[in-house]
């Protein structure tokens, strides 16, 4: 559901040289000490050389280890030259995003640097100086390695964001809420994949209530609540609990003749002819209604079911008596 660039980027830095690069010293040292005994007893196998000095075989593997070596390993720089380095990266890659800090990861064997980014805004990167540059967002990669997790805990996830101040994704995320007109308090959330229009969907957990799916579309936050999504399918919000889907009825209902139902059940019956959608719940006391509810969310007029006999096959979810000739 993710990218497919995110593939690209586990490769890459599946290859990543770390600053240490502990494997490349540990194998260097292991050879440099057989030839330092060669060396020392004034002969190297197979050639005779004077004593103290290095054939000229044995030089050039040691000068084409120490290039190799100084290729890959990741170049020192200032905090302020890593931050400039990874601005100019996110900026040629589109991202708007202020960077306050930014640490050299490591090197490709292509030479494409990777920086981890704090963005003084929004969520952190992992920016690429491949060509053109790429920039991940680590909210994207947690929630692509949640999710491959979740089918298999064992899974390789890939590179992933360590910096502390981008593991919490609840900042971030209560700000896209409050944008998106949700008043709630985050508890916690992640990606969960796109849209069939390309666009990230984030999924909120609020506390002691239904959560929500946030989406940004040209620019502007929307926000779909759970009670909805798990109407549609089952499995669609992996925070928020049946009990709280239903509770979230009270608001949906508030201010109408169904304002006093405690919903059980609810089932989505379709789009009426003035695009609003119809629900039919049904109330704890056996009785139900029929609910048109709008873009925002709450009931806009609302039938019971016997009101509803005629409507789309009338109730399901509860037994309405046949309508009198008057009604």
């Amino acid at each position: 559901m993710f990218h497919k660039k995110l593939l690209a980027l586990t490769g890459a830095l599946l290859a990543l040289t770390v600053l240490s690069a502990q494997p490349a010293l540990a194998q260097e040292a292991g050879a440099t000490t057989s030839e330092a005994s060669d060396s020392a007893s004034g002969a190297v196998r197979g050639d005779r050389v004077l004593p103290g000095r290095t054939s000229d075989g044995a030089r050039e593997r040691r000068d084409r280890r120490n290039r190799s070596q100084q290729r890959n390993r990741a170049p020192v720089a200032t905090p302020e030259e890593n931050k400039a380095a990874a601005q100019a990266l996110l900026t040629a890659a589109g991202v708007g995003c202020q960077v306050s800090e930014a640490s050299l990861l490591g090197v490709t064997p292509e030479q494409h640097s990777t920086y981890e980014v704090i963005c003084s805004e929004g969520p952190g990167y992992l920016a690429v100086s491949s060509t053109p540059p790429q920039a991940f967002s680590c909210l994207e990669l947690a929630g692509q390695a949640e999710t491959s997790r979740l089918r298999d805990p064992a899974a390789d996830v890939g590179q992933q964001c360590t910096l502390p101040a981008n593991l919490d994704p609840v900042p971030v995320l209560t700000t896209y809420a409050r944008a998106a007109g949700v008043d709630c308090t985050v508890e916690r959330g992640s990606a969960i994949g796109k849209s069939p229009a390309g666009n990230l969907i984030y999924e909120i957990d609020c506390a002691d209530r239904d959560g929500f799916w946030l989406e940004n579309a040209a620019g502007t936050w929307k926000a779909t609540p759970c009670w909805d999504l798990t109407l549609q399918r089952q499995d669609s919000c992996r925070y928020t609990t049946a009990a709280e889907s239903l509770g979230a009825w009270s608001t949906v209902l508030a201010g109408t003749e169904a304002a006093a139902c405690d919903v059980r059940q609810a089932r989505r019956v379709g789009r009426d002819a003035q695009g609003l959608m119809v629900y039919e719940v049904k109330c704890g006391g056996g009785d139900g209604y029929f609910a048109r509810v709008g873009s925002r969310f709450t009931a806009e007029r609302v039938h019971t079911c016997v009101e509803a006999a005629t409507i789309a096959g009338g109730c399901t979810l509860t037994t309405a008596a046949a309508p009198t000739s008057e009604q």
